[in-house]
């Protein structure tokens, strides 16, 4: 399927909270949102409450949505993924790195377990660097520039750091680092590379006591994927804004 002439968006963990709104208000600014989950049954169901509103018209094949199967924890699908995606379209202008894991908010550094450790920076930091090299082909034919947008958390500010949730904290803050590193390196290639602190937000994740409504937590993110200046990269943004590290 060729998509030249239509704005084409990737975003992982799409199925649900803030991913399933950014992929809302995406399609609401006239993008094909390819929506990519983990698991296939929430996958489709995602992606087919989206296509009642025609966010995946250019996406179907057999009358069927198409969602991409994606587990960002999982090299070979991820490799997987983008071979699919590929043959599905010719470019993609946005890749919103969302999915994400939060296991240890009840723990600290010194008792955190090292299997909880390393299995959230396989999700939250090394997922987001394989799956930005596996669809870089793709946004390399973007015809306008891409962006790509990694959903960190300010958790991982340095700056405002505390002893909460250590493994969360510090894989956010690691892939701050991968941001910047994609930013300096994709800047000559005409790509802008962010990450964004949505704020404390009402998901399965953020709790029902969560002070954001999922719009607001969606809202920098889809600003840094549609309006925001081509020339800012390699920045942490929140509410609209630039923020510290």
């Amino acid at each position: 399927m060729s998509a030249t002439a239509t704005r084409i968006a990737l975003i992982t963990g799409a199925n649900k909270g803030i991913g399933f709104e950014v992929a809302r208000q995406l399609v609401s600014h006239g993008f094909q949102v390819v929506l990519g989950a983990r698991r296939r049954d929430a996958g489709r169901q995602a992606a087919a409450e989206l296509a009642q509103n025609g966010g995946f018209d250019k996406l179907t094949t057999g009358g069927q949505t198409q969602f991409l199967e994606i587990d960002i924890a999982n090299p070979a699908s991820i490799t997987r993924a983008a071979k699919q995606l590929a043959a599905l379209v010719d470019h993609l202008d946005v890749l919103v790195n969302n999915a994400g894991i939060l296991e240890d908010g009840k723990a600290t550094a010194p008792d955190v377990d090292a299997g909880v450790v390393r299995r959230t920076f396989e999700t939250n930091t090394l997922g987001p660097l394989l799956v930005t090299q596996a669809m870089l082909p793709l946004l390399l034919q973007a015809p306008d520039g891409a962006r790509i947008v990694n959903v960190s958390s300010g958790a991982g500010a340095l700056g405002e750091m505390t002893s909460w949730a250590p493994a969360y904290s510090i894989s956010k803050t690691a892939l701050n680092a991968v941001t910047r590193q994609f930013a300096a390196a994709l800047r000559p290639r005409h790509i802008a590379v962010n990450s964004v602190c949505p704020g404390w937000v009402r998901t399965a994740m953020g709790g029902a006591g969560a002070p954001r409504a999922v719009q607001q937590g969606a809202d920098t993110i889809v600003w840094l994927a549609t309006e925001a200046p081509a020339s800012l990269t390699g920045r942490f943004v929140r509410d609209r804004k630039v923020i510290g590290w």
